[in-house]
């Protein structure tokens, strides 16, 4: 099984470092929680997660899984926030700066794949947690360029976070180079100074 070399695997393991910091974490995707459980397992336990959602199979499965997990996760239940909403949304829920952010984009696993992330939700809400994002705040978007929607998404955020200001924020891009074009990809990105 691939570890650094899957986006996924790859996304965590830049998170980690800043989640011994972290305050205020979103988890932009929650599907079936893999990525709350994660953050959830590696925050401090002092910490607020967000996990937001459309679908709400999806919300149960991410409640589920951390129910089932909850004796190998860092913080109280209470402390994460099941937000059955568009990630669109996110500043109905919060109004404090963000220190992490997660999306995995794309459709549930094991779900109906014609409910997918689109393009336009998603580029406003990268915008969102920029713009509400603390200084050496981190956000790590998965894209999956394989299916129509998926191939939208990854050609816009590409476009937008290349134009992000170099004095504000610096930007990776991590792409399977000896792979099928359709394999998934990272968006990395560090906020480094103020952005307005």
């Amino acid at each position: 099984m691939q570890k650094l070399s899957n986006s996924i695997q790859l996304a965590h393991c830049l998170l980690k470092d800043r989640l011994n910091e972290a305050k205020i974490i979103v988890d932009a995707t929650a599907g079936n929680g893999n990525d709350t459980l994660f953050l959830a397992q590696n925050a401090l336990n002092n910490v607020q997660i967000y996990a937001f959602d459309i679908q709400k199979e999806a919300i149960e499965n991410t409640k589920a899984l951390l129910i089932k997990n909850k004796d190998n996760i860092n913080l109280p239940l209470e402390n994460i926030s099941f937000i059955h909403d568009s990630h669109e949304h996110i500043d109905n829920y919060i109004q404090t700066k963000i220190d992490i952010a997660i999306f995995n984009l794309g459709y549930l696993p094991g779900g109906d794949h014609k409910f997918t992330t689109k393009d336009d939700t998603t580029l406003k809400t990268i915008d969102k947690i920029l713009n509400n994002l603390n200084i050496n705040g981190y956000v790590a978007i998965v894209m999956y360029p394989g299916h129509e929607e998926g191939l939208k998404e990854y050609q816009s955020i590409k476009l937008f976070v290349k134009d992000l200001p170099k004095k504000s924020f610096t930007v990776g891009w991590y792409k399977m180079i000896n792979h099928n074009f359709n394999a998934p990809a990272l968006c990395w990105i560090e906020k480094v100074g103020e952005y307005a």
